[in-house]
């Protein structure tokens, strides 16, 4: 791990390949915070392909319209989601309508690695 940032609406930590976040209970995920992982983006990868693994321990929501913005990061190779419920599998299928990279969901955080380092 090279860094774990903390935000007032989740937890990030950066690897060299990809970065995980934690969503804080209660959210809702808006366009708007597209913004601090623009910046985590430009500071760790720059001109880097890297994943985005969202590990979603937490009950919250997306609005699936941050989609298009998420979408725009070209070095963003591959988005994984991480959970055991039922439900935010079938979430993923619905989500990945919306994002315009390939976005897999996974029960482990190896797994989603794995296939995030394969991806890049």
């Amino acid at each position: 791990m090279i860094a774990s940032l903390s935000y007032d609406f989740c937890t990030v930590t950066i690897h060299d390949n990809y970065l995980i976040a934690v969503m804080d209970e209660g959210i809702t995920v808006k366009p708007e915070h597209n913004k601090v992982l623009l910046n985590i983006v430009h500071k760790y990868y720059p001109n880097k392909p890297f994943g985005y693994i969202t590990h979603r321990k937490n009950s919250y929501s997306v609005d699936p319209s941050i989609y298009f913005e998420t979408s725009k990061i070209n070095n963003l190779k591959a988005f994984a989601i991480v959970s055991v419920q039922k439900i935010n599998e079938m979430n993923a299928e619905l989500e990945k309508k919306f994002l315009k990279k390939p976005l897999r969901h996974f029960e482990t955080i190896d797994d989603a690695v794995k296939w995030i380092n394969e991806m890049i």
